[in-house]
């Protein structure tokens, strides 16, 4: 016997019996069915893999392929790793396999025709993979962007009215509003002097938290003159997302949370769930107090915000979001509403200045606009009148697209066109940046051109090999609000100043949870005489709870 055995059963107080002998064997056969249970598991997971191995040859792969790290070291998160992706794109034009590490092959999509079965997919059937995404639920909880099966279509249904353009409408001035600061802020800088450099980046961030916090809690945080708790907060949370993602050490909750960016990370979501929460109970209150019908009433000549909509949405049955539910979508818009729509608009910002002859259209389209108007401001019926500037955004957008990838992993296997089938359980990576630029569906993709969507001469192509809020059931729902905040803020951008690229600072990409850059995107900024138009006054907004 074991003398492992025999100490166990010491401390059971079994002596030297018929009844030990029975206890011994009875312990030894179920320690030898563990045993096997282990080693049939084990053999069935390699024999899976083994299969899951041979379904996958059908699918190329990038040659060089490390024995531990796979293919890992050929997407780095920076300039050179975007330069090699599109090596591998100028020979593989459809499916990509890749390795990530030894035993994790993940299906890179970077062709229209294969994106769409996966991305048409049910939530059922190709969920978001948790795993990409798990970094985020302490922070976002279970808000549109990583809820799931009948929550995520509740919600989604829930939350559309928020962006319908009624409600989106009242918000131009808001849009206008934030515009104008950042460009006060820019001509304090500038005092005197001809032209500066700015980084776009800053910015441009500081200007669309501003105008978030006023869309979705109608508060005027003056974010862009001094810094509040809460916005640091969302900025530091961002940061610690992205530095987690690459410390191997940091994926283990229990490591994490007990490393200082652990605790930083925890202090943080605290702050935004308190503000977030305050804003939500003290509206709550008033509501309870005041009735629907009287709260609106109060509410007329002001905006509804997004906490308004979302207090005030009933489902089928007539039940109302619960406060947490409230708290999630409105900390998940507040994250995805400002860092994707700041990485677009300063790319856009970035390509105008690069390209001094599409900026001057543009600033033509809204010098038109803005004729005999004793106000700079743009409303929501200009922006059709925007037809050239909305084709740089969307070329901008192609070509930087903020979000360069989103994740799914399929539990069931989906046929591809040409036969082939991604087998059940594997993550397939939607590669964004890669569709947008592939040759054989963007002939010149490196180039900049506008014309590429211009609405008089349409090109045929697939309408998924444009892609930059997604598709499918699980689209960004707040693309319109994205798209008007952006021609707003490259509109008066260009009436007010004039742009140029910054020659002493070379842009090197930086794909992360957005497409960023290593050092920022500086330009030089050159004040416009005036028009005979004057910028709109700042507009107060109510202020929340403290805190």
């Amino acid at each position: 016997m074991l003398p492992v055995t025999h100490h166990l059963l010491d401390l059971l107080g079994l002596e030297k019996t018929a009844f030990r002998a029975c206890a011994v064997s009875a312990l030894l056969l179920a320690l030898l069915f563990s045993l096997f249970r282990g080693l049939l598991g084990f053999l069935q997971l390699c024999w899976a893999f083994r299969r899951t191995c041979r379904r996958l040859r059908c699918f190329r792969q990038p040659q060089r392929c490390h024995w531990l790290l796979g293919h890992l070291g050929m997407y780095l998160p920076n300039e050179k790793g975007l330069q090699d992706e599109k090596k591998v794109l100028d020979e593989i034009h459809d499916v990509i396999l890749v390795w990530a590490g030894p035993v994790l092959p993940v299906l890179v999509l970077v062709h229209p025709d294969y994106i769409k079965p996966v991305l048409s997919a049910s939530a059922a059937v190709a969920p978001k993979d948790e795993f990409f995404y798990s970094f985020l639920k302490p922070w976002l909880g279970d808000g549109l962007l990583l809820s799931k099966g009948d929550k995520w279509s509740r919600h989604r249904r829930l939350l559309t009215p928020a962006f319908h353009f009624d409600i989106l409408k009242p918000y131009m001035k808001i849009f206008n509003q934030c515009t104008h600061t950042m460009h006060s802020k820019w001509r304090r800088q500038l005092g005197q002097k001809p032209v500066a450099s700015f980084d776009m980046f800053e910015h441009v961030s500081l200007m669309t938290l501003d105008s978030l916090q006023k869309c979705v809690f109608s508060y005027n945080s003056d974010c862009q003159e001094k810094m509040s708790d809460y916005i640091s907060a969302i900025i530091e949370l961002s940061a610690l997302v992205v530095r987690r993602q690459y410390r191997l050490h940091h994926y283990l909750e229990a490591l994490y949370y007990l490393s200082a960016d652990g605790r930083r990370f925890r202090r943080a979501c605290a702050v935004v769930h308190r503000f977030t929460t305050e804003v939500i109970q003290e509206r709550r209150r008033a509501l309870s107090r005041q009735g629907a019908e009287g709260w609106l009433k109060a509410k007329q000549g002001r905006t509804l915000d997004f906490i308004d909509v979302l207090l005030l949405a009933r489902d089928e049955d007539g039940n109302e979001l619960s406060d947490e539910d409230i708290r999630a979508e409105a900390d998940t818009f507040m994250f995805e509403g400002h860092d994707t729509t700041s990485s677009g608009l300063s790319w856009v910002l970035f390509n105008l200045a690069k390209y001094p002859e599409y900026q001057e259209k543009c600033r033509e389209e809204i010098q038109e606009i803005m004729k005999g108007r004793e106000l700079e401001e743009l409303e929501w019926d200009d922006l059709t009148q925007l037809p050239f500037t909305t084709m740089c955004i969307k070329e901008s957008l192609r070509q930087f697209p903020p979000v360069t990838l989103v994740s799914r992993r399929c539990t069931q296997d989906i046929a591809l066109p040409d036969g082939r089938v991604i087998p059940k359980g594997i993550i397939c990576m939607i590669n964004i940046y890669g569709t947008h630029h592939n040759p054989t569906v963007w002939p010149d993709a490196k180039v900049y051109n506008p014309y590429r969507f211009d609405p008089v001469n349409p090109q045929q192509r697939s309408p998924l090999a444009y892609v930059p809020f997604s598709a499918g059931p699980r689209n960004c729902i707040g693309q319109s609000f994205a798209m008007a905040e952006m021609r707003v803020a490259v509109a008066l951008t260009l009436l007010r100043f004039r742009l140029s690229v910054d020659r002493t600072r070379k842009v090197r990409r930086k794909p992360e949870l957005i497409l960023r850059t290593e050092n920022g995107i500086w330009l030089n900024v050159e004040p416009l005489p005036r028009q005979g138009a004057q910028a709109p006054p700042l507009r107060a907004h109510a202020p929340p709870p403290r805190n």
